[in-house]
């Protein structure tokens, strides 16, 4: 299987609380260094983070007004990535410093995350796979529980790590979760949605004890969504607990994770710090399983998918192949992924 970055699609770049007004964050997304600021609008922006002068990157700079200042020399950059200002030039000097450009991508800011898009020049990020939204939640939500962390892997390891529905009773080993002892055989339905695929609503499994603390009356439903991201909406009764994972390749052999927590039931915050340190020990359960994993990648061996199990780790390939495709000859993107129910024993 060929290990593939996806373009032309939206990576989620940070939580909206790291940017805050007059201020920059410069972050490595797809082995490209990209600096967010914010207008006087509060409108997210992002330029390539290195000033076409020198070289220099233009976060550590400062922002002035609706510009970037470069460090060095002081040119400055608007939000389109247009040079507005050479303060070493002299009146009369024959260089119109607006013909002078910095690569700027589009950003969009949303439930308390700011996505950024990667593209081609002139590709219409419209019909990239969208942001995520959740629902059943307002659009000014901010996520309860936010977790950052560092995979040492391609993404697509990642991926279909986290994906993956077998690995639970030995990775996530806890009196919380489940043990070797406690595996049962699991039927669960699929389908498609636009980008990517849904294990469709049902009452979690028995032997997952996390989810009894949330009551009997829920019922849950997991999608994964082009190029990397996963929603579990649980519903208790009228009420909504989210969990989005964002995976955001930095390089090659790194991936950034953002674990998001929502909900609108009032009495889980007085647990949120529980709820917290509790999603923490699990996604570094996934981290370290990851890092061993690299042990053996560095051999280069042979690997296999087997059906049920690893069938969603199939479709997700999949569902890669069909997305550069569709970009490569401009056919329709054509979802690979078709009802059916995967049986499996975690």
């Amino acid at each position: 299987m060929k290990l593939e970055l996806l373009k032309n699609v939206w990576y989620m770049a940070m939580l909206s609380k790291e940017l805050k007004p007059g201020q920059m964050q410069s972050r490595v997304i797809m082995n490209e260094p990209i600096v967010f600021f914010r207008n006087k609008k509060n409108e997210v922006k992002a330029l390539r983070d290195i000033c076409p002068h020198r070289g220099i990157p233009l976060s550590y700079g400062q922002i002035k007004g609706e510009e970037v200042e470069c460090p060095y020399h002081g040119w400055k950059f608007d939000g389109a990535g247009v040079c507005t200002e050479i303060p070493s030039l002299c009146p009369g000097q024959d260089l119109d410093c607006r013909k002078i450009k910095v690569r700027n991508f589009p950003a969009q800011e949303q439930q308390g995350m700011i996505w950024v898009f990667f593209g081609d020049k002139g590709f219409d990020e419209s019909v990239a796979p969208p942001i995520p939204f959740m629902e059943a939640l307002p659009l000014t939500v901010r996520p309860q529980v936010a977790l950052v962390e560092m995979f040492p892997c391609h993404i697509d390891h990642a991926v279909i790590g986290l994906m993956d529905p077998a690995h639970g009773p030995f990775i996530h080993k806890s009196f919380l979760w489940r043990s070797e002892k406690s595996i049962l055989e699991k039927r669960k339905k699929f389908g498609p949605v636009k980008f990517g695929f849904r294990m469709l609503r049902h009452q979690p499994s028995a032997n997952s004890k996390a989810y009894k603390i949330l009551g009997k009356e829920k019922t849950t439903e997991i999608t994964f969504t082009l190029p990397s991201v996963r929603v579990e909406h649980i519903r208790v009764g009228i009420k909504n607990l989210y969990s989005l994972t964002a995976l955001t390749p930095v390089s090659d052999k790194e991936t950034r994770i953002h674990q998001l927590l929502y909900w609108d039931l009032g009495w889980l915050s007085l647990f949120q710090p529980f709820v917290k340190k509790f999603a923490q020990f699990f996604l570094h359960q996934d981290i370290n399983a990851v890092s061993m994993q690299q042990d053996g990648l560095k051999y280069d061996p042979s690997l296999m998918l087997i059906k049920d199990a690893d069938t969603q780790a199939k479709w997700y390939y999949a569902l890669k192949e069909q997305w550069l495709a569709h970009q490569n000859d401009s056919k329709n993107f054509q979802n690979p992924v078709q009802e059916t129910e995967l049986r499996w024993r975690s």
